[in-house]
């Protein structure tokens, strides 16, 4: 484990709370993702639940699509979409084991997520909920195929 106190938060932390908590009031632990593999992270996200019960927000912060593709192609927006729509569903239904094997059962994976890491970390926030199926969740924006989307789970 290493610990950098003199960081700085990533901006994968930094924009969200910037939104939330604008006083920059309340106390914040950056942990980086030890793997990008969905089943480790849906592990990690239920070793940190009992956290909840402290108080604590345990935040998984991405995109809930990620494509530079887009905005070479923007034909290639329907595969965003799909993928957005397929990812509501599965959240709606509380299904993290279609989440977390989405690289298969997702539509338009290959486009909507060419890497991993802006969806993964909303594994850790599955994992660590109480009940996945009561996911609210609220598009924020749709842009050029990029989807930003806030989900809160229980």
């Amino acid at each position: 484990m290493h610990e950098f106190t003199d960081r700085g938060l990533d901006h994968g932390a930094f924009i969200p709370l910037m939104a939330m908590y604008p006083a920059a009031d309340i106390p914040v632990v950056q942990l980086s993702m030890p793997s990008l593999e969905p089943t480790a992270l849906l592990d990690l996200g239920a070793r940190l639940r009992s956290l909840r019960e402290e108080g604590v927000l345990v935040l998984g912060s991405g995109f809930m699509t990620h494509s530079f593709a887009v905005f070479r192609h923007p034909e290639l927006a329907a595969a965003t979409t799909a993928f957005d729509e397929w990812a509501v569903d599965a959240l709606a239904r509380g299904d993290a084991d279609a989440l977390a094997d989405y690289r298969v059962k997702a539509p338009g994976v290959a486009v909507a997520h060419p890497t991993a890491e802006h969806f993964v970390p909303l594994l850790v926030a599955i994992g660590a909920a109480d009940d996945p199926a009561g996911a609210v969740s609220a598009i924020d924006r749709m842009v050029m195929g990029n989807s930003t989307r806030s989900v809160q789970l229980a």
